[in-house]
């Protein structure tokens, strides 16, 4: 019998619902090795929920799952976009939630994983995008701008309309200061109004039946496996990937070209850095990354926190408590696997 099953007519209030597991926390904390370990044990099949892991070309420094770690298990809004592309949060928004119908009509759970907060938070609580807030002659006119007069002075028009979200986007992340910008140029709201207003209209209800594990560890050793994954991107060849991807002529507007461990890698191949110095850049902006995740995730509610610290097979133990308390209506725990790793 299948572990998940359809009970719609029997069910009221949240077991009505299509369930929808979800797994988040800051880069390199060991979201992916547990994730598979979760989708064998309750058939899952996952979505991830990385804003960069959706573009070809951007293996190594996305540290995107390989073939071969995947053990089988289907993985979902990976490499299809390109990276001259844009793929947006209202894009993913739509995508995943109709996977999630998809693969709960077959008889699976469907499992987000990933670290971007907007892309998660929009999908569990179906957030409203701004339809109405798109300008294709504006958002050139701003790359142009970029271009000329460079990041940080696009950055400082944001910061002078929008304090909020200047704060929130490093001057680096241009796609995402000119749709702020180009949201205040097309509907005179600010891109921080909107999602204020968003948040009180929503009122954090999810159209699903919910579990949010949250993971964590302590910071130092958070930062030593920063550190460590860094330098094994390198030794797999990010250097040589990112020459790859500034071999297509990328426009400035490209994700690339902004997105970390990326624009250091450019800096330094177009001269502006050293190799240490574009590696010390990398590691010090990834740890901040990891700082911005975890805070924004603290924000979220009704996350259960997971310490990764702890012995694999409580933090297994802990987390089948929560699934089997909330979703008892769906789910029969596949008991042919042991709660355990046997060595």
């Amino acid at each position: 019998m299948s572990p998940i099953t359809n009970q719609h007519q029997s069910l009221s209030g949240e077991q009505a619902k299509t369930p929808l597991l979800v797994l988040v926390g800051p880069t390199a904390v060991g979201k992916t090795a547990l994730s598979i370990e979760l989708a064998k044990r309750y058939h899952a099949e996952i979505i991830s929920g990385d804003s960069m892991q959706v573009y070809r070309g951007m293996d190594i420094g996305t540290a995107k799952i390989k073939e071969e770690e995947r053990e089988g298990i289907v993985h979902h809004l990976i490499d299809i976009c390109d990276p001259e592309e844009a793929f947006s949060a209202a894009d993913f928004q739509a995508r995943a939630k109709a996977l999630i119908e998809d693969i709960h009509s077959r008889g699976k759970l469907p499992f987000v994983v990933g670290g971007t907060g907007l892309y998660i938070e929009s999908l569990c609580y179906q957030y409203q995008f701004v339809e109405q807030g798109s300008d294709e002659v504006f958002r050139r006119e701003m790359e142009q701008f970029a271009e000329q007069h460079g990041n940080e002075a696009l950055h400082a028009k944001l910061a002078a309309i929008d304090p909020q979200a200047a704060m929130r986007l490093h001057a680096n992340d241009v796609r995402r200061v000119i749709r702020a910008l180009e949201v205040f140029h097309v509907t005179g709201q600010t891109f921080s109004e909107h999602q204020q207003g968003q948040e009180r209209k929503q009122e954090k209800q999810s159209p699903y039946n919910l579990i949010i594990l949250g993971l964590t560890r302590d910071r130092a050793k958070l930062y030593e496996r920063i550190e460590q994954r860094i330098d094994q991107m390198l030794e797999e060849g990010l250097v040589e990937e990112v020459k790859a991807l500034l071999a297509r002529d990328l426009p400035m507007h490209a994700v690339p070209r902004q997105a970390l461990g990326y624009k250091e890698m450019i800096a330094y191949l177009q001269g502006e850095y050293s190799y240490e110095r574009a590696v010390e850049l990398l590691k010090r902006d990834t740890r901040r990354f990891a700082k911005r995740q975890l805070s924004w995730f603290r924000h979220m509610q009704n996350l259960h926190w997971i310490d990764m610290d702890e012995n694999f097979e409580e933090i297994l133990h802990s987390i089948h408590a929560i699934i089997a308390g909330k979703f008892q209506g769906h789910l029969e725990y596949s008991t042919n696997q042991s709660l355990s790793r046997r060595g």
